[in-house]
């Protein structure tokens, strides 16, 4: 099945009147794996929030187009209903609704009505997924991320790209503070995700996490846009060498978003 195509056009986006985003130019395509490196302050999490429509963020310059259609145009959860995904950084805890209540809710909204997953079907995935992710089934019947810890609330939101299989996620620094065993998890669960008719933006500061999921592309952020592309070859050498030799290579001094270019 042909996937997806994700078209991210000179896309500026400002928050409390500073802008943030100068112009980010980026296509993801069903079957691609992108990864989004660069240091702090250059609009990566920006990046990932404005495509979603998190209310903080104005666009006031570009396009986001999903088949052609017009992300903006779209709330939130229209957005989500379209096929786009976000693993957030820092997920959200929500008292009184149970994760596994908060999943089956997720995938029948994708539906239409009267073609509701069955209870049995439901249950028969979950738990497969939650055995490819190492996780305590005890978490299904849980409040959705109350108590878990940080490393738990990642798997849980790599548990929910598993279930609702959208048709392009962004992934928010899923790595963050997770050891590495906890790391080879998530990436199992992600790399399970990997057919034609899904694609994936992947936001990290590390190339650890590309240790394992090897991306098709890579693209380095600064001063609120793509300064740089490349395959694989490009997160080996930002670990080995840093950014300090791309902003030799294009007159950078400031890479974050506080320097107007």
């Amino acid at each position: 099945m042909a996937g997806s195509t994700l078209e991210i056009k000179d896309l500026h986006v400002e928050i409390e009147g500073q802008e943030i985003l100068k112009g980010v130019n980026l296509t993801i395509n069903g079957g691609e794996f992108h990864a989004v490196m660069g240091p702090n302050g250059t609009g990566k999490s920006t990046l990932a929030s404005a495509v979603m429509g998190h209310p903080k963020y104005e666009v006031t310059k570009g396009e986001i187009l999903l088949d052609g259609e017009n992300v903006l145009e779209m709330e939130v959860d229209e957005r989500a209903q379209a096929g786009l995904f976000l693993a957030m950084q820092y997920p959200s805890e929500i008292s009184g609704v149970t994760n596994s209540d908060f999943l089956r809710s997720a995938i029948n909204a994708h539906r239409e009505e009267g073609d509701e997953i069955s209870l049995m079907k439901f249950i028969k995935e979950m738990d497969s997924k939650m055995d490819t992710l190492e996780m305590d089934k005890n978490m299904a019947q849980r409040y959705l991320n109350e108590g878990f810890s940080g490393g738990e609330k990642k798997r849980n939101e790599i548990l929910q790209l598993m279930m609702v299989q959208p048709a392009i996620a962004i992934l928010d620094e899923i790595d963050s503070g997770l050891d590495i065993d906890a790391l080879k998890v998530v990436s199992k669960g992600i790399n399970e995700m990997r057919n034609d008719a899904f694609g994936c933006l992947i936001i990290t500061h590390y190339q650890r996490l590309l240790n394992y999921i090897t991306p098709d592309k890579v693209h380095v952020m600064m001063q609120g846009r793509v300064v740089k592309s490349g395959g694989p070859e490009l997160a080996q050498r930002l670990e080995e060498e840093g950014y300090e030799w791309i902003k030799e290579e294009l007159g950078i001094e400031d890479e974050t978003v506080g320097q107007k270019a």
